[in-house]
């Protein structure tokens, strides 16, 4: 089931200030209940049963003790509607919103024991999401005018979910995964015999199988660069971007030499859109974005997040309370 068919969990598109990339096979709606069902296990919350009334109903404000992007807005009313779809929930803030340390942002109300029970799987991809839409939105803000990708570099079974919460962070998606995108790399080029039998296999593949789509092709040198520039001057190719891996070289003192990434998108001038990868961080992105390359690839976005730091709060008085005396609200 594709992920377009199971947005009707109590959400609609319409309503998403980002809406979630697309995929054929992806089904949200069975994330959402392998996550509950991974905290429910074969008896339920037995903390709730033994300590709340399933008649009591109660409003629970979620809490920002970080500043950050917040995302997952979205994702969390599915949440909150696959458990009890009778639990109102309520925003000031959208997905893509920044939020303050200490800023209450949105609230549930409803039956206590379904809240409670919805509160930590909510949690979870909200605080995952915000993370990555966070440091997304930081690393495409140093990019500028290039623009920030993410990878493959995903959390098994949360590819989706991670590549959504790049978009609403500002940054644009990468191939989805195998099916929607020729990527060759170093393996697929060593595999073929070469760097242009690689391109030659994948354009004989593609139209024999009558396929289009866009084809990228991993370069490690100039002289790799002059080689696929070479070929594809002389010969019709499917080729649409050449990725420059490990072009922008750490330097002792901390800083990067660009200087070669540089050089080779000079080589390019436009005929293809480029990509630059590897000794990509917080601190080098601004001077790779100068470089005049179309985009920036980081698999730290994905798969090194630091989640951001939210919380859902009945008590929301004695919450700040406390939260003040942590420094944490």
């Amino acid at each position: 089931m594709s992920v377009t068919q199971t947005m009707n969990s109590g959400v609609s598109f319409r309503s998403m200030a980002v809406k979630p990339p697309s995929h054929p096979t992806y089904d949200m709606k069975g994330v959402i209940k392998l996550a509950l069902a991974e905290d429910a296990g074969d008896r339920g919350d037995v903390t709730c049963l033994a300590t709340i009334p399933l008649d009591m109903e109660v409003e629970a404000h979620f809490l920002a003790k970080e500043d950050g992007i917040v995302a997952g807005i979205s994702l969390a009313e599915m949440i909150f509607h696959e458990v009890d779809p009778s639990l109102k929930v309520e925003w000031s803030q959208k997905d893509g919103d920044h939020v303050q340390k200490g800023l209450q942002f949105g609230k549930v109300s409803g039956q206590a024991h379904n809240i409670v029970v919805a509160e930590r799987v909510v949690l979870n991809f909200m605080q995952r999401m915000s993370g990555i839409a966070t440091l997304t939105k930081t690393m495409a803000d140093a990019a500028h005018p290039a623009c920030i990708l993410e990878t493959r570099k995903t959390a098994p079974g949360l590819r989706l979910v991670d590549k959504w919460a790049v978009l609403i962070g500002g940054g644009r998606n990468h191939r989805m995964g195998l099916f929607d995108m020729v990527m060759i790399k170093d393996n697929h080029i060593s595999i073929a015999g070469g760097i242009i039998n690689a391109i030659k296999s994948v354009d004989q593949y593609l139209e024999q199988q009558n396929l289009q789509m866009e084809v990228e092709v991993e370069t490690r040198t100039l002289e790799e660069v002059d080689e696929v520039l070479r070929y594809t001057s002389q010969t019709k190719s499917s080729l649409t971007r050449i990725m420059l891996d490990n072009m922008v070289v750490p330097l002792p003192n901390g800083d990067v030499d660009v200087s070669m990434l540089k050089d080779a998108v000079e080589m390019i001038n436009g005929r293809f859109e480029t990509e630059a990868s590897g000794n990509v961080t917080l601190e080098t992105v601004h001077k790779i974005g100068q470089t005049g390359v179309s985009y920036i690839s980081s698999g730290a976005l994905t798969h090194s997040v630091k989640a951001l730091d939210i919380s859902l709060k009945i008590d929301t008085e004695l919450a700040l309370k406390v939260g003040r005396r942590t420094k944490r609200a």
